[in-house]
Formats: C-alpha cells, structure tokens, sequence
C-alpha cells in the first residue's frame, strides 16, 4: 500500500512539474534569436546599434541564471551606444546543450565562439559574471584573438575548499537525479526560489519582483536544473586544471567584485587571478557582496566604457 502512495505521488508531482515547465516557459519566452551550434543552440539577444564604433559587448551570466542577470542592470543601459550581445549559456534559459555532460568553460566556451562567429563578431568586449568568469578566462585562453577585453563580474577562477552543495551533487546522479528533476524539484523550488535569490544578494538587498522579472522559474524546468548541477560539480575540476595558464591572457582585463562576497570569494578567485594574468586592473568594493551588476550598475557601465575608449579611442566620440 506504501509503495503504490508512493508511486501516485511521484505521478502527482511529476504532472506538477510538466505544468509547471508549460507556463513557466508560457510566461518567459525567448526574446532573441536562436544559433545552431555544434553540441547545441544557443539563444543569443543581439540588442543595441550594430553600427556603433568600437568593439560589441558579449554579456555572460553565471550559474543558476540566464541572460536576464545581465540585460536588466547594465546590459540595456550600455546598449543605448554600443551593440551588446547577451547569451544564454549551454543549457540554460532558451539555450540547449545535446549532452548534459558537456558542462565544462572549455566546451561552453567552444559552442559560444561558434555562435559569436555565426553572427559575424570576430572580437568584442566579454562581461563575465560568476560561473561564467572560469568561462570568460577560458575564452580568452583558446580564443585571444576574439576578446578585445575582458570585464569579469565577481568571478570564479580557482580552485576553492569544500564544495557546491549536496542537492547538485544528487541532481547530477544518474537515475536519481533525474528522479527528482521531474518530481519535487519544481515544486520546492518555487517555495525556495525567493529567500534563495536574496541569500546571493546579500549584503544588498535584492530588487522587488527579481525572481519573476528575471525569469528564474526556467532554472527549475527539469532538463535546465541538471544542467545547472553538473556545471557547478564539474568547475572546481575546470578551474584546477586551467589556472596555471591565466599568465598567457593578453587580453586587458578589469575585476569588479566585493568585499564581502560570501558566494564567491574575493581573496580566492579575483586577487589570485589579478596576480597571475599580465594586464588586470582589479576593483574591490566594499559592503558589496555577490550579484555586483546590480549593487554598482553605474560602475559596470563606466568600466565598460573605459575599456572601450581605450581601445577604440574613437568610440566614446562616435556615440555622442
């Protein structure tokens, strides 16, 4: 009798979750266009004016996310003279990735290089937040011809101790992860969604209506949310074994991160990193914490710039 209890409410659960997946998708739909690339699509955003002088401007966003974190606080606004290019990673939001295991900077970034390619930009400026500053390194590595410049957003770089959470862990198991992907997942994250995304933003406060307005219930559809877990139990590995080469990056790079990041830390991914590569400029903030494009959007932006009219000296005069 236990078992067949059991069994109905994993059937209940999983008719949830496909309900779930149906208007969540209903409600946040892509936006921009879609680019096959080998191993996958991707969704790329391509906003801005194409004819703007100097480089474009790819964002990247993190783990746990899509291009969303990065269109809303700064993306747009930079937009308004510069051609800006946002991508959900492999996996994440409208992006598709054929093998759930190809998880790591070195194969997103080969899948991103092809999209960027498919659209004609052969070097730009990265914005890299989180996760995605193992990837922006990683780009910047295989591919030096295609970064102008690198702007990394409280990024992952190394190594770290412990961790990334036993419910990753179990996601990224065969049979039981998927198990739970289609049954509880959605559900239970809904309920967690919120004081989950206001842990990350901590010391800042998060900004009302971010869960919704940034299309975060997508991270709970099925397929995204393994994803999500292999990504992050994979990086530690990753960024081990790419760290030793961060002293061939030639490409300018600036840092922005906080002081008091309790998801990232400062002291062992952005001084180290700022250390090993050759032209980094790195900016410590402090009383700021993880999700630093909405806690100094302003600061992002004239960074941005001034890696710009660096290197395009005209295209601070053009935009005017």
């Amino acid at each position: 009798m236990l078992v067949v209890i059991f069994v109905a409410a994993l059937a209940v659960l999983a008719l949830v979750t496909r309900a779930g997946v149906f208007l969540s998708e209903r409600d946040h739909p892509a936006r921009g266009t879609m680019v096959e690339v080998a191993g996958g699509t991707l969704h790329i955003l391509d906003i801005g004016p194409r004819e703007a002088a100097g480089p474009p401007i790819v964002m990247i966003h993190g783990a746990s996310s899509n291009l969303e974190v990065m269109r809303q606080p700064v993306g747009e606004r930079l937009a308004r003279r510069h051609r800006v290019i946002l991508i959900d990673r492999p996996g994440h939001g409208w992006s598709t990735r054929a093998r759930t295991e190809d998880s790591t900077p070195e194969i997103q970034a080969r899948m991103i290089e092809e999209g960027l390619g498919k659209l004609g930009v052969r070097s730009a400026i990265f914005v890299v937040h989180s996760w995605a500053g193992a990837l922006g390194g990683r780009i910047a590595l295989d591919y030096p011809a295609s970064v102008a410049g690198l702007v990394m957003l409280a990024p992952v770089a190394y190594p770290w101790p412990g961790g990334v959470g036993s419910y990753n862990r179990l996601i990224a198991t065969p049979v039981i992860g998927p198990l739970l992907a289609h049954t509880i997942t959605l559900p239970l994250g809904l309920l967690l969604a919120e004081p989950g995304a206001r842990s990350v933003f901590q010391p800042q406060p998060m900004p009302d209506g971010f869960v919704k307005n940034t299309a975060t219930p997508l991270l709970l559809r099925p397929r995204e949310f393994i994803a999500n877990a292999h990504d992050l139990m994979t990086l530690k590995a990753a960024v081990a074994a790419q760290a030793s080469r961060y002293a061939e990056i030639q490409a300018p790079v600036t840092i922005i991160t906080g002081a008091v990041d309790k998801t990232v830390s400062t002291n062992i991914h952005s001084r180290p990193f700022a250390a090993a590569a050759p032209n980094v400029k790195l900016i410590v903030l402090p009383d700021v914490g993880h999700m630093v494009q909405y806690a100094v959007p302003d600061r992002v932006v004239a960074e941005v710039e001034m890696m710009i009219s660096v290197l395009a000296p005209g295209a601070e005069a053009a935009a005017h």
